[in-house]
């Protein structure tokens, strides 16, 4: 089944307080391996930044203002993620600015199938610290470019938390680029996931023989 890694910065953190969403980020995988199929937009929110949310993406009013609106990028997204998992840290943050700026284009909540992997970090490792930095130095993933909150390095990152979470091989790519626009261009042409391989039974039964003959013969000579 296809997979969603998403993240989203925003303008605060209560829709309570009519806050909206300033950025979106997606990156598709199928059997745990990146496609090249993603998805990026930065959001004009139609309203000011919160000092603590500037603080944590660095999203200018100024910057903001100049871009396109959820109404334009809505289609496509939705397109993007039909009938795919969603893996989300912290998911009803992500999921309640999603969902509100669908209602405000009077459309339907998201109901695709949702992974949430703080609750994933939460079982595994209660007591611990399971934010998305805590997780990557549990993991020993390389986040030292997450200076700043930005929506498709967060993704890249949680992938590789998200594998580690589940007990699969840890991904190995780190993206090359800082910079955001280049993050574009690159992320669709790198793999950075390795298959398992499973021997067959035929295999297992050789091996098995093999040890046994060579055991023997190394003990009585």
């Amino acid at each position: 089944m296809k997979e969603v890694v998403l993240d989203t910065e925003t303008t605060g953190i209560s829709i309570k307080d009519g806050h909206r969403l300033v950025e979106i980020g997606a990156i598709e995988l199928d059997n745990l391996i990146p496609t090249k199929n993603y998805f990026h937009c930065y959001l004009n929110p139609e309203r000011k930044v919160s000092e603590k949310a500037f603080e944590v993406h660095g999203y200018s009013d100024e910057f903001l203002s100049k871009q396109q609106s959820f109404k334009e990028v809505s289609e496509k997204f939705l397109t993007f993620i039909e009938n795919k998992k969603l893996i989300i840290h912290n998911a009803e943050f992500d999921l309640s600015h999603l969902n509100n700026e669908l209602s405000i284009l009077g459309k339907g909540k998201i109901e695709n199938q949702v992974i949430d992997t703080l609750d994933l970090a939460r079982n595994k490792f209660p007591g611990s610290a399971i934010s998305l930095d805590a997780l990557c130095k549990r993991f020993r993933i390389d986040n030292s470019r997450r200076i700043k909150h930005t929506a498709l390095i967060d993704c890249e990152l949680l992938a590789k938390v998200y594998i580690n979470l589940i007990d699969q091989k840890e991904p190995t790519l780190d993206l090359q680029n800082n910079d955001i626009e280049n993050i574009n261009n690159d992320i669709s042409n790198t793999s950075y996931y390795k298959k398992v391989i499973t021997p067959s039974k035929q295999e297992l039964i050789n091996h098995k023989e093999y040890l046994k003959n060579n055991l023997k013969k190394n003990y009585f000579n």
